[in-house]
């Protein structure tokens, strides 16, 4: 799975962009940036391997932010301007696409990304992600690692995360972008209303399962699915 951030100040061209990356097998959004400080925030919290990167932006550009980073992602840029073009492929950006983008060229694009991927070198690259999430929690974030998460249980327009220690977390996101978060090989939902880490599973009884003390639901068009995930 490649990496990718939107960093675009124009919300219609991070929709268009976000809807031509989730019809592309193995390219994964993790977050949809307005300006560079939320780029800089991706970066410091998520593994990222190739960024979508408008030039003119408010209070830093695209260029100045690419300039700022020591050790920058892939880049295409995106961008309404020709005249960068040259100071974006000195930058060894993989591509520099022209608004009004066309799902036939930011494939091109993205095929040329993905070829730089396969051919580099052993090594060049990191596949590790990281074992935890920050989540913001009043005004700081809080490292929260995902061993220590036993379930997790949608709150309207929240989540909270119950921890191995009996502690809960309520967490500013809903349970679906939490989920998008979540390491697949660990996580699983059974219900529209949870999710769970399934080394923490005890037993599995009809449609309910067990996590320490605690039985959760399965619903029933998950169950198929998660007895699979389960090889049962």
């Amino acid at each position: 799975m490649i990496h990718c951030i939107i960093v675009d100040d124009e919300p219609i061209a991070r929709d268009l962009l976000t809807s031509y990356l989730s019809r592309i097998p193995d390219f994964e959004l993790v977050k949809s940036c307005r300006n560079a400080d939320e780029a800089y925030e991706a970066l410091q919290f998520h593994t990222i391997d190739i960024a979508f990167l408008d030039i003119q932006m408010p209070v830093v550009s695209g260029i100045e932010f690419l300039r700022s980073l020591r050790h920058p992602p892939e880049v295409i840029f995106t961008t309404a301007h020709p005249q960068f073009a040259v100071e974006g492929f000195d930058l060894n950006s993989v591509d520099y696409l022209l608004k009004p983008i066309t799902f036939e060229r930011f494939h091109q694009a993205v095929e040329k990304a993905r070829e730089r991927f396969l051919h580099a070198a052993p090594g060049q690259q990191s596949n590790k992600k990281p074992n935890y999430i920050f989540i913001k929690q009043d005004y700081k974030f809080v490292k929260l690692p995902f061993a220590e998460i036993c379930y997790i249980q949608a709150e309207r327009d929240y989540c909270k995360a119950f921890l191995n220690d009996g502690r809960s977390i309520l967490i500013s996101m809903h349970l679906k972008a939490l989920e998008e978060l979540l390491p697949e090989d660990e996580f699983f939902r059974i219900h529209r209303s949870y999710v769970i880490h399934m080394d923490k599973v005890l037993s599995i009884q009809g449609n309910t399962i067990t996590l320490g003390d605690i039985e959760i639901p399965i619903g029933a068009n998950y169950k198929e699915n998660f007895l699979k995930k389960m090889h049962l």
